[in-house]
Formats: structure tokens, C-alpha cells, sequence
């Protein structure tokens, strides 16, 4: 009998991209929050080798440490899902729940360094209505572009 090699996850090389978006959310939150790989770890009980396994997918997160994830960076657990592209039943989804092709988390640019570097320094800016005019320059360029 012919064994079937996986598309992602255990033994295929290859990580599911189900885990990158949930260690990718990770990371953006972690980075907003201004706290180190070896903070994380520390917290968690971990080393920050196994938090950058978490962030890149490698190493998928179990519930009960994405629970804890949640506690430690402040955010309801739904976060590390949210804007989730949809399942493709190509790589573990119930078949008949596909909405088609398949997901691209690469180009996500909540992950990109220049968001979380805006973001950051946005969230310094300690006049409220300086941060207000900001946000709304910053919808109006983009709405004109």
C-alpha cells in the first residue's frame, strides 16, 4: 500500500498555513506590545527558539498554550483567527466547506515590519486629537489612492 504524503504539517515539510496566520498573529501582537521573542518565551515557560517556531508555523500551537497566549498579550483568543482567509479543503478543511482557491497568507501586511513600525509609532503619539487628525489624513490618502 502506497502512503499518501500530506500537502502541509507532519511529514510533509511544508508548515499549514492554518498555523503561519495564527504564529503570525502572534508575532504582530508580541511586536506591537514592544515585547522580545525571549520575554514571550520566558512567560510562557519556554525558550524564544520555540516562540519563533510558533511564529513562523513550524511548530503548531496547542489550545491550552494559545490560551495563555491570549492572557499574556491581552487579547481575546478569536484574535489569532481574526481576518483569517478562508479554509481550502485542499489543506485539511471539511470538503463541501471550501470557498475556493487557496488562502495566501504571505501577503498579508499586518505581518510586514513598516505596519508594525507605523503602528507603533502612531500609538506614541500621546495628543489624542493629533492621533485623531493622523487617522483621518491617513484614511483620506489612502481612500485617494
Amino acid at each position: 500500500m502506497e502512503k499518501i504524503k500530506p500537502k502541509f504539517g507532519r511529514g510533509s515539510g511544508r508548515p499549514n498555513p492554518t498555523d503561519v496566520y495564527v504564529g503570525s498573529r502572534v508575532r504582530l501582537r508580541r511586536t506591537l506590545l514592544g515585547m522580545s521573542q525571549e520575554k514571550l518565551g520566558t512567560a510562557l515557560g519556554l525558550t524564544f527558539q520555540q516562540v519563533q517556531k510558533y511564529e513562523r508555523g513550524a511548530n503548531r500551537i496547542g489550545a491550552s498554550r494559545l490560551y495563555d497566549l491570549s492572557r499574556i498579550l491581552d487579547v481575546p483568543v478569536s484574535f489569532f483567527f481574526d481576518d483569517m482567509p478562508p479554509a481550502d479543503a485542499s489543506h485539511g478543511g471539511q470538503p463541501g466547506l471550501s470557498e475556493g482557491g487557496a488562502p495566501s497568507f504571505d501577503a498579508d501586511p499586518l505581518a510586514k515590519r513598516e505596519t508594525l513600525e507605523l503602528v507603533r509609532a502612531y500609538y506614541k503619539i500621546t495628543n489624542p486629537q493629533v492621533r485623531r487628525k493622523l487617522f483621518e489624513l491617513t484614511k483620506s490618502l489612502g481612500a485617494a489612492g
